[in-house]
């Protein structure tokens, strides 16, 4: 009839519509007219269904069926509450019959047929399921009868199902509370449904039927999609059939993965112990054949991705196991250790040493958790196994495995893992450092075994003849690279002997360490000469290790000192030779003392000649002496040398030369050799050595403040005579032996800082010669650093050897400003009273550190975060500073049209919005420090990873109560200008685009700051900007859940606080989108009387949360998204009087029905 025509008409219409959308060759424009005559199709045609249901027919192209079916996915989704109920009944009659007989068979339909034929059924489940279509599984359950590609449609359906409500719950709550009830009922049907299907098929399949084997995938994705989250109970009945299954799976290729990936979602259950026990069945015989079978199979046929997979999976349901045994063995659930034991740690041991850096590394948690278990610890089996383990750790730490390599088998395992060698480089560094903890706790078990391996590979080491490997232009002849055979040996020995050296020393008794045996390795050690700076290195770092046994044997130590410091070789060993000796005289000063005076003789021997040691060394050998010094613990002996180990700096820096230099931009400039022009940029540097002189001096007033301290033990104070008497509070006071010489020399310091900052007035930076226009920008590393790129994987010796004279000079200069702060920083610490009673300190500080402000660069702001608490009203100009910065930001993204800042993530904006985001944490973190005491905070914070801002975020965010005012913060809120300054810079905060900044101040900062200033008059205006200031911070960051938990928090505490007083709220709250006046009005006059019971916190905050929705901010993924509805049905639990229920359902749909599609 005429409407068959219309239907055919209309189709014709939409095929090629359809068409003209898929066709490459047709125009943007031709396309769009296609599309949207297609979407207002969808939205408005009052024939959909026939049409859709035409388009769908078997006889139509693969491309315009799905068009048809997503027409009726559309209709399911957005117009199911508008349509009558024989409309309903006849659409869901035809899906089904869809099913039965509307698709090619299994291996010939298109998957995305299956996908969308499987959603619509799907929809129409969620929305009528079980109380209007009781026999829906009942009618899954026969089509299934009718063939393998029913019964896969029918999986697919179970399993979309179960995602759609359990897993990513996207329906109502009271709906998904029916749906998931009515499933768990059914639950044992499904499941037998489920594995009888998988075991029909398996055994067709075994007479090679393809379709068969689809069936059979499809039926573990479905179990998959359910062993998460069923009662055990299920997958444990019946003797644990399912279980049992799905190991003999193991060993069909086509369907193991899918097996592996059940089995693994199985033992990765928590719940009650009681009810894992039966997952112990996995330890027995039959299962750990076919676990082992499968892996010597998979293995057996050399790297193929597909095993390979598979080999991944079978690991990780190894260590699930074994997690699984940890937390059963040893609990109330007497299981008993497992006879295959053994077996299984030998299973294990073999992915342990594998030649896949990955699956080594995938074991080492579960290694961990073995060893650290209190029963099986103590087990014999696993004792045994600890020397395996360590040998396997020795080939496991040598750093093989590069993909770009072809030097190890691990290569080309690699190749499929790591996109690239830096990646891979992350990656078997933070192996190396799981590895070091696991075989401490295997050498906490067994500590000789460890000590001697640790013994003969590095007497192996010490007599196996040097490989550099292949050529390597950036070294001398015959040095080793980073990548040598030999560096890379000596490396993984190295890391070995250190972790299970120390970790002897904390284990055993004093009288059974091996002593003969250590103090003979250190002779060893000792006696090796090399000139290979890396070997070196690495023999410095066993010198450290071996270090410990000097104190059994005393008369060592002038050879071990004498080692450290005598290498001229490179920078970075002689860094290393550097710390290695401060470690020691940090570790065991004791030790040290007696052989102080041969110490300081054999450095002022090389401090004599200003030209033998850089700068660093020098400092650091002071710093070794201070360190000794602080165990005289006697004030003027101390005093006295520190007076006299200064007294070369002192001369040099209070010099008239000095003076003059380095309180004039100018002379600083010439003198430091920044407005020269210089041919030849490598060899050519005059003025090096003034600058060695200007850095020697700060590093060695660093060097001593930081490191001068009185004794810890106030009696020993006392006695020492650091002791000046208490504080009226009750906190003892001392005074520090370097206080004298360091405040003799703090006026010049404080001038270098000024003329620091002087030099990027646009006069000063004119006067940079040529050479030097650059030299106060950014150094490369400190760009990776704050983009959080990865450095590259340099050579370690190839550059730094040839600096040219720029880098030599931005690096002095980035340095030299830096350790300028740290002594800053340092000082109050260090010298306590005596520094902050200095006269006019914060007046010399404000003219000094915070001269010239406003043209200095970001990058250079953040060292001064570390001296803002002695002068906090500072970080308060940063506020206006940092307002115009993400002003800029924020403008620019809303006018993103310009891409090009995408396509290079180092573009100068992005570095600079990421400076602008440190400095405001860092800001925000200060103000929090000084101001807000952490009582019970730790708990409670959320951000403790910086930088994964969005995945760190917590969701649910309630500020401690009890986060108070510190003394200091209550000081400076009495302070009118540095209180306003503080709160309009916390609240101003909230709306800039860095959503950790926000979450913390938000939750640690806003609250206790108001509440301050509470009892005191504010001004109606004010009140209204801290609580607009929130809101706008919703709008910014309510995508956020963290944030906007925390914001909604603020603002109903400032609501609820601050309404009684302030009618002007209500004006804000009027202003909001979409606020429904009269719930506005309803939660005021709850709020504003009194003698109402108050209700619970969490309904008052909920309702206020409606209120203001309509300005928190969405996701933009969601902000044009068209709203799904799907209506309750009447409720399951309350059984009402069935004369009743009719009744409501005729009120709804006007005709009395109990179940909308019978079957």
């Amino acid at each position: 009839g005429a409407m068959g025509r219309q239907v055919s008409g209309l189709c014709e219409q939409l095929v090629k519509a359809v068409t003209v959308i898929m066709d490459p060759t047709s125009t943007q424009r031709y396309r769009l007219e296609a599309l949207k005559f297609c979407e207002e199709f969808k939205e408005k045609c009052p024939i959909c269904v026939p049409c859709g249901l035409k388009l769908a027919e078997k006889t139509q192209t693969a491309i315009v069926r799905h068009f048809g079916l997503q027409i009726l996915e559309h209709v399911v989704k957005y117009r199911w509450n508008n349509m009558p109920r024989l409309e309903k009944v006849y659409l869901k009659n035809n899906v089904m019959g869809l099913i039965s007989s509307g698709t090619q068979s299994i291996l010939e339909e298109e998957s995305h047929i299956k996908d969308v034929l499987s959603r619509i059924v799907v929809e129409m489940i969620k929305r009528e399921w079980p109380q209007h279509w009781p026999d829906m599984l009942k009618e899954l359950d026969t089509l299934s009868k009718q063939g393998e590609t029913q019964t896969e449609l029918v999986m697919f359906i179970l399993l979309r199902l179960a995602e759609d409500v359990v897993t990513f719950q996207t329906l109502p709550t009271q709906r998904r509370r029916d749906i998931q009830q009515t499933l768990t009922q059914n639950m044992e049907k499904i499941f037998s449904f489920l594995l009888t299907a998988l075991q029909q098929n398996v055994s067709k399949y075994r007479s090679m039927a393809q379709a068969n084997c689809r069936v059979g995938i499809a039926a573990l994705n479905t179990l998959a999609g359910y062993i998460d989250w069923v009662a055990l109970s299920h997958i444990t009945a019946d003797n644990c059939k399912l279980l049992e299954m799905l190991c003999l799976l193991l060993n069909e290729p086509e369907l193991q993965v899918g097996a592996a990936e059940c089995l693994l979602i199985a033992v990765s259950r928590k719940g009650k112990l009681e009810d894992r026990k039966p997952l112990m069945v996995l330890f027995g015989d039959v299962a750990m054949h076919c676990i082992l079978s499968a892996a010597q199979t998979a293995d057996g046929e050399g790297l193929v991705e597909k095993h390979y997979v598979f080999l991944k999976r079978l690991c990780q349901v190894l260590c699930a196991l074994g997690s699984q045994l940890c937390a059963l063995l040893g609990s109330d659930c007497d299981v008993e250790m497992p006879a295959n034991f053994g077996k299984y740690l030998e299973s294990f041991l073999a992915f342990t040493t594998h030649p896949s850096q990955f699956l080594r590394s995938s074991t080492q948690i579960t290694w961990g958790a073995l060893f650290r278990h209190e029963v099986l610890s103590r087990d014999p089996l696993l004792l045994a196994v600890i020397p395996k383990y360590l040998r396997a750790s020795m080939t496991n730490l040598v750093k093989v495995g590069f993909p770009s390599k072809a030097d190890s088998p691990s290569c080309e395992y690699s190749r499929f893992d790591f996109d690239s060698d830096e990646d891979f480089n992350a990656f078997f560094n933070s192996f190396r450092a799981q590895q070091g903890e696991v075989m401490r706790m295997a050498c906490r078990l067994d500590p000789l075994t460890g000590f001697q391996m640790a013994g003969e590979w590095l007497k192996y080491q010490l007599t196996a003849p040097v490989d550099p490997g292949p050529m390597n232009s950036k070294t001398g002849e015959g040095l080793c690279s980073i990548f040598s055979p030999s560096f890379v040996q000596w490396d993984a020995m190295t890391f070995f002997s250190e972790s299970v050296i120390s970790q002897m020393f904390r284990t055993m008794d004093k009288d059974e360490i091996p002593v003969n045996d250590g103090i003979d390795l250190l002779q060893l050690v000792l006696n090796f000469e090399t000139k290979d700076p890396l070997i070196l290195s690495c023999v410095l770092t066993n010198v450290s290790a071996l270090f410990p046994f000097v104190t059994y044997r005393p008369e060592y130590l002038p050879q071990v000192l004498s080692k450290a410091p005598r290498t001229r070789a490179v920078k970075n060993v002689r860094r290393h030779a550097c710390s290695s000796i401060i470690k020691m005289c940090r570790d065991y000063p004791q030790l040290v003392l007696p052989n102080f005076e041969m110490l300081y003789n054999h450095v002022k021997q090389l401090l004599s000649n200003e030209l033998l040691l850089t700068q660093m060394e020098k400092c650091a050998l002071m710093e070794a002496l201070v360190l000794i010094s602080n165990q005289f613990k006697d004030y003027e002996r101390q005093k006295a040398f520190l007076e006299e180990l200064m007294a070369p700096v002192a001369g040099l820096w209070l010099s008239p030369e000095m003076q003059r230099v380095l309180s004039d931009p100018e002379a600083f400039i010439s003198y430091v050799g920044a407005d020269n022009k210089i041919a030849d940029p490598v060899l050519e540097d005059p003025s090096g050595l003034n600058r060695s002189r200007i850095s020697f001096c700060v590093y060695t007033i660093l060097g001593v403040v930081k490191r001068a301290r009185w004794p810890a033990a106030t009696e020993e104070a006392k006695a020492g005579g650091f002791f000046l008497g208490y504080l009226p509070s009750g906190t003892p006071m001392y005074r520090n032996p370097c206080t004298e010489q360091v405040l003799k020399l703090f006026d010049n310091l404080l001038a270098l800082i000024r003329t620091h900052n002087n030099l990027y007035m646009p006069e000063m930076v004119a006067r940079l010669g040529d050479t030097f226009a650059k030299a106060l920008d950014m150094l490369e590393v400190e760009k990776n650093a704050i983009l959080g790129l990865p450095q590259p994987l340099l050579e370690l010796y190839d550059s730094p050897v040839y600096k040219t004279v720029l880098e030599r000079m931005q690096g002095f200069f980035c340095t030299l400003y830096d350790n300028c702060f740290h002594i800053l920083g340092n000082a109050g610490p260090s010298m306590q009273q005596d520094f902050y009673t200095v006269e006019g300190l914060a007046t010399q500080l404000l003219s000094s550190a915070f001269n010239n402000l406003n043209n200095i660069p970001d990058y250079r702001l953040r060292p001064m975060l570390r001296i803002l608490p002695s002068v906090l009203n500072l970080s308060f100009c940063l506020e206006q500073r940092l307002s115009q910065k993400w002003q800029v930001i924020n403008q620019r993204s809303m006018l993103c049209e310009d891409d090009a800042a995408d396509d290079n993530p180092e573009s100068q904006e992005m570095l600079e919005e990421q400076l602008v985001r440190l400095l405001t944490r860092e800001v925000m973190d200060l103000a929090t420090v000084c101001c807000v005491s952490k009582k019970g905070v730790e708990q409670n914070t959320t951000a403790a990873v910086d930088g994964d801002d969005d995945e760190a975020m917590a969701t649910e965010v309630t500020p401690p109560a009890n986060a108070e005012l510190t003394e200091l913060g209550k000081c400076l809120m009495k302070q009118e200008d540095v209180c306003t300054a503080v709160l309009i810079t916390a609240y101003t905060s909230l709306s800039w685009k860095d959503t950790l900044s926000c979450q913390r101040t938000t939750t640690q900062l806003c609250w206790p700051l108001l509440k301050q200033v509470l009892p005191g008059n504010l001004l109606p205006d004010a009140v209204s900007w801290f609580f607009t200031s929130v809101l706008k911070g919703l709008q910014v960051h309510g995508q956020h859940d963290g944030c906007m938990a925390a914001l909604v928090h603020l603002a109903f505490q400032i609501y609820e606080a601050l309404r009684p007083r302030y009618t002007e709220l209500k004006a804000v709250m009027e202003q909001i989108p979409d606020i429904q006046l009269e719930s506005l009005e309803q939660f005021d006059s709850k709020l504003l009387n009194p003698t109402l019971q108050k209700v619970a916190d969490k309904r008052r905050k909920d309702h206020f949360k409606r209120l203001i929705s309509g300005c928190i901010g969405k996701p933009i993924g969601e902000q044009f998204r068209k709203e799904v509805h799907i209506r309750n049905l009447p409720s399951l639990f309350k059984k009402v009087k069935p004369s009743l229920e009719t009744d409501v359902l005729e009120n709804e749909d006007g005709e009395g029905f109990n179940v909308l599609f019978e079957p």
